[in-house]
């Protein structure tokens, strides 16, 4: 086994079935994008993922299950979220609206409220978004 870099961590959703959903989607090949808050990255003070950039992919029990890597990253509008990139995150969406209606609630959600320190926060057309592509280079053994 070679010996290699701690990645940084890749998480998806919060620990619990929403995670285990959006692992098995990306590890399956059918989860190719994902869409976060520029807010959050401001509340966790986290810069934006280069393109290139690789990290391990951390399922609900906190073991690394695979290396994914930036294809791409965006920060545009919630109101400028294409059907491509719905389709993209793997997660059975049909149309843009059925996206936002999911993502809008884990946005709004206790969880995200309190990692943004702001229990009033909700999402319009304006916010902004970081549409990030990425791709499995490694299945991790475990």
């Amino acid at each position: 086994m070679e010996n290699r870099e701690p990645l940084k961590p890749f998480l998806l959703g919060f620990p619990g079935p929403l995670r285990d959903t959006l692992v098995a989607a990306v590890l399956r090949g059918e989860k190719v994008s994902t869409s976060g808050l520029l807010a959050e990255y401001e509340a966790e003070k986290e810069e934006l993922p280069p393109v290139g950039e690789r990290s391990a992919l951390i399922d609900s029990q906190g073991r690394e299950v695979a290396v994914v890597e930036v294809t791409g990253v965006r920060v545009l509008p919630l109101g400028g979220i294409g059907l491509q990139h719905a389709l993209d995150e793997g997660e059975g969406y049909a149309s843009v609206a059925e996206w936002r209606v999911e993502h809008e609630r884990f946005w709004h959600s206790a969880e995200m409220r309190e990692a943004l320190g702001d229990p009033e926060f909700t999402v319009d057309d304006d916010t902004m978004i970081v549409a990030e592509r990425f791709r499995v280079v490694e299945l991790l053994p475990g």
